[in-house]
């Protein structure tokens, strides 16, 4: 029971931070603010939303 309540936390944590491992997968420049973000208003489906758009938003560089 206690791997099962482990394995639940770890994959809702995984699941809640995926817009920060996004950021960081594609390399974005602000990843600390997006990390910031979803780790303090990714807790609303509206902050979390925003935290995955911008992660996968094309950054242009100039």
């Amino acid at each position: 029971m206690r791997f099962l309540a482990a394995l639940l936390i770890t994959l809702l944590t995984l699941f809640y931070l995926f817009p920060t491992a996004v950021a960081v997968y594609r390399g974005r420049a602000n990843t600390g603010a997006i990390f910031a973000l979803n780790l303090f208003l990714g807790w609303s489906l509206i902050g979390w939303v925003l935290a995955l758009v911008w992660a996968l938003k094309h950054e242009e560089i100039l």
